[in-house]
């Protein structure tokens, strides 16, 4: 049985250590991706993302490491002790690593240890959802606050738990429903500014517009896209659950339709997966508030993992920048 004591280093621990290249360490972590790649030379190697709950890095592991074969047959979800060495690839950390093991089914019921492992949303679960319900008793058109309860109603529990990405914002247990409650709380902030866009829908879409996320994503340990969610994705994947629960409830045709359009196109832009442009003003208003909050989560989950003394973070994908973590002088 792998030494799960210490001494291991968190991966905020490891991100931490300036000017340490070579410097050994030990992590339990969890193989959030894990992608075989073929060299210019031919040589096949591993893509490999290893994360805990404070944080992720990305590694290469080339076919003459011993963990080659290992992470391979492991795959993605498993949770392994790592044992290496320090190093940075263009500013990121990207150790290589040395010996490795994957923990048994027993070794994970360890006290404490999915704990570390697991990253959630920083506010309680409970609280959100306990909101999230209030946004739908506060919809005062009937059949619309009908549909958005016959959506949650077929989909259940998985809401409450679904990241809202594999890693791009909020991509952590709890994740999705943390994002729709802020897009729900910053519609209801805006409204007051928009006469033009209804209200009622407006909140219904936000409520609705990610849901396909439940079918596309799955996974405990890592999120990776399902069957359906390669082959249709989140965005048709919302659409169908809506136009089920809208025909169930009778809801207005001309409602529903614009319900629809709000899925169809919160995405803003067809290279982002949206099916359409947004084209009501109900949907132009939901697109926005989705990308203010995606982005502005990408820059909350990036504070949080900031390591001690650390002024940029790592670049963002999504920003297409490192973020100044460091808060302004006053």
């Amino acid at each position: 049985m792998p030494d799960l004591n210490p001494p291991l280093s968190s991966v905020r621990e490891l991100k931490a250590l300036e000017n340490a290249g070579g410097r050994p360490f030990a992590s339990l972590l969890v193989v959030r991706k894990l992608a075989a790649k073929t060299a210019s030379n031919g040589n096949p190697f591993l893509s490999v993302d290893l994360g805990d709950r404070t944080g992720s890095f990305g590694c290469t592991v080339f076919n003459d490491n011993p963990a080659f074969e290992l992470l391979k047959s492991a795959g993605e979800g498993s949770v392994v002790r790592v044992e290496g060495k320090v190093d940075h690839y263009q500013g990121r950390l990207s150790p290589k690593l040395g010996k490795v093991a994957v923990l048994s089914e027993s070794e994970l019921g360890a006290p404490g240890l999915l704990d570390n492992l697991v990253e959630l949303a920083p506010e309680d679960a409970d609280a959100l959802w306990l909101e999230f319900n209030g946004f739908i008793d506060g919809i005062a058109h009937a059949e619309l606050r009908a549909t958005v309860r016959a959506v949650f109603e077929e989909i259940g529990e998985a809401f409450r738990w679904s990241p809202a990405a594999v890693a791009m914002h909020h991509a952590y247990r709890h994740g999705l429903l943390e994002h729709t409650v802020h897009m729900a709380r910053a519609c209801r902030a805006l409204l007051p500014l928009y006469p033009e866009v209804d209200a009622d829908l407006a909140m219904a879409g936000i409520l609705l517009h990610d849901t396909g996320k439940t079918i596309e994503y799955e996974g405990t340990l890592a999120t990776k896209r399902s069957r359906r969610g390669i082959l249709q994705g989140h965005v048709v994947l919302g659409y169908q659950l809506v136009r089920k629960a809208g025909k169930k409830t009778k809801l207005a045709d001309d409602l529903l339709e614009r319900l629809e359009h709000i899925v169809l196109s919160h995405q803003g832009e067809p290279e982002w997966g949206a099916a359409v442009y947004a084209a009501t003003p109900e949907a132009v208003f939901v697109a926005m508030i989705d990308n203010l909050d995606a982005k502005m989560g990408m820059v909350q989950r990036a504070l949080r993992q900031a390591a001690e003394g650390e002024e940029f973070s790592e670049r963002l994908p999504g920003l297409s920048s490192p973020l100044l973590t460091r808060p302004p002088l006053k």
